[in-house]
């Protein structure tokens, strides 16, 4: 029982003060460890997801197509794949970290702060992953043209 008073807070004693430094406290600590852990799983899993998706297409699509073809269609496919899955992980990780954190801290600034995070971050990451896999998509073209001037 003694325990439990403890975290009453008492107006004008050292509780309080301690209660409310504490809740303070955790609130920016799991705001500030959700922000990088969903920054993080939001990188990994759409690289991981694109590239996988990215190679497993382009082996499919060169077994019945021409090698060219198939070098254009799997770098469209891994771009609209990879825009996908970070809208799809934005979301899904948005709202899976707005009820995780509603339970802890105030409803409202997590709201704010995840569906902000959110769209910033999906922006950010479909740029990004467009400009990684285009760059990827110009070597590549420009190694087809070497091996077509070759021959």
């Amino acid at each position: 029982m003694s325990i439990f008073f403890f975290f009453i807070p008492k107006l004008g004693s050292v509780h309080l003060y301690l209660f409310l430094f504490v809740s303070i406290y955790l609130i920016f600590v799991h705001i500030y460890l959700s922000i990088f852990v969903r920054i993080y799983l939001s990188i990994y899993l759409c690289l991981y997801l694109s590239i996988y998706l990215s190679i497993y297409v382009c082996i499919y699509l060169s077994i019945y197509l021409f090698m060219f073809v198939s070098i254009y269609l799997s770098i469209y496919v891994c771009i609209y794949l990879s825009i996908y899955f970070c809208s799809y992980l934005s979301i899904y990780l948005c709202i899976y970290l707005c009820s995780y954190l509603s339970i802890y801290g105030h409803i409202y600034l997590l709201i704010f702060i995840t569906v902000y995070l959110s769209t910033y971050v999906h922006i950010y990451l479909s740029v990004c992953l467009s400009l990684f896999i285009s760059h990827s998509y110009l070597s590549l073209t420009d190694f087809a043209d070497e091996t077509v001037i070759k021959t």
